[in-house]
C-alpha cells in the first residue's frame, strides 16, 4: 500500500498562521520600543558657574549686616492753588454725589400756549364765517339791485308811454298851439314839466312865485300845491331825499333859503314835499338830495 501524496504538506503551516505570528511579533517589537523611549528620564541641565556679587548702593562701605533697603518713594501730584473765592466755595458747598442715572426732562405742555391756539383757531373759524356771510349779502345786493333797476326801467317806460297818452288826448280835437299866462304863442314852462301842473315856473326855479325844485336836472311827475289858510307870506326851502323810484322819503322844512320859520307854514311845506314824485332814474344815487321852494303869498 503507497502512503498518501499530502501528508507531507499538512506539516506546513498555513498562510493564516504565518500572518498571525507576524503581525504578532511587530505589534511587540513597538511596545518595546514605546516602553523604552516614553519611560526614559532626561538628565537635568547643568548649572551655570559664576561669581556671586553683594547688592549695594556704593562702591565703598563698612560691616557685616546687610541694611534693609530704602522705602519707595511715592510723588505726590500737587494741584494748582485755587482762587480764593474758589476754595471757599469749595468748603462751602458740600460734596454731591449721584449714584443714579438722571431722567430726561418731560416738556410739560404750556395750558396758556394751548389756550391761545384754542382761541386763534376759534378766531379764524369766526373770521371765515364773517366774510362768507359778507359775501352772500353782497350776492343778494347785487341781485335786488338788479332787480330794482328792471323794475325802475319797467315802470319808466310805462310812464313815458301814458305821459305821451295823456298828452296826446288832451290836445285831441283841439287846435291850440299854446299855453300859458304871460300872453304870446308858445306853451310856458319847462320841457321836464307836467302836464297836470299848473305851476310853469318863473325864472330858473329860485324866484319868488309859485313852487320851484333843484334835483340836479332831473323832472318831476307832480309838485302839489301846500294846503294852507295862513294870513302871511314867505319863502319856505324844503330839503328832500329822493330814491330812484322818484319817491320821497324824507323831508326838512327850513332849510337855508328860507325867509320864515313860522311852524304852520314849515308843516304844510313838509306834508306838500312828502308828496311830490320825481321821474324815476335808475342810474342816480340809491338817495339823491334836493330841494323844493314854496312861496307863500297873503291870501
Amino acid at each position: 500500500m503507497q502512503p498518501h501524496p499530502n501528508n507531507d504538506l499538512r506539516k506546513f503551516p498555513s498562510a493564516r498562521g504565518k500572518a498571525i505570528v507576524g503581525t504578532t511579533i511587530i505589534h511587540l517589537i513597538l511596545l518595546l520600543l514605546l516602553v523604552i523611549v516614553g519611560f526614559s528620564v532626561l538628565s537635568p541641565p547643568e548649572m551655570e558657574e559664576g561669581i556671586l556679587v553683594n547688592f549695594g548702593t556704593d562702591e565703598s562701605g563698612m560691616g557685616f549686616i546687610e541694611p534693609s533697603p530704602p522705602p519707595p518713594v511715592i510723588e505726590e501730584k500737587s494741584s494748582p492753588p485755587l482762587p480764593v473765592n474758589a476754595a471757599e466755595k469749595q468748603v462751602k458747598d458740600p460734596l454731591l454725589t449721584q449714584d443714579f442715572e438722571e431722567a430726561p426732562e418731560v416738556k410739560k405742555a404750556d395750558p396758556e400756549a394751548e389756550k391761545k391756539k384754542l382761541e386763534k383757531i376759534e378766531a379764524d373759524k369766526k373770521i371765515k364765517e364773517q366774510l362768507e356771510a359778507e359775501r352772500i349779502i353782497k350776492e343778494q345786493e347785487e341781485i335786488e339791485r338788479k332787480r330794482v333797476e328792471a323794475e325802475m326801467k319797467r315802470q319808466a317806460d310805462i310812464m313815458n308811454r301814458t305821459k305821451n297818452a295823456l298828452a296826446n288826448s288832451k290836445n285831441a280835437g283841439t287846435t291850440t298851439v299854446s299855453e300859458g299866462v304871460k300872453g304870446g304863442a308858445g306853451n310856458q314852462g319847462v320841457t321836464s314839466g307836467s302836464l297836470d301842473s299848473k305851476v310853469r315856473g318863473e325864472g330858473t326855479g329860485l324866484g319868488d312865485k309859485g313852487i320851484s325844485y333843484n334835483l340836479q336836472g332831473r323832472g318831476f311827475q307832480s309838485l302839489p300845491t301846500p294846503k294852507y289858510d295862513y294870513q302871511g307870506e314867505g319863502r319856505v326851502v324844503v330839503e328832500v331825499s329822493v330814491d330812484r323810484l322818484g319817491k320821497v322819503t324824507q323831508a326838512v322844512p327850513g332849510t337855508k333859503g328860507s325867509t320864515t320859520l313860522v311852524e304852520y307854514l314849515l308843516k304844510v311845506a313838509k306834508e306838500a314835499a312828502m308828496e311830490a314824485r320825481f321821474e324815476p332814474k335808475p342810474d342816480a344815487p340809491v338817495i339823491q338830495k334836493g330841494t323844493i321852494t314854496y312861496n307863500f303869498k297873503l291870501k
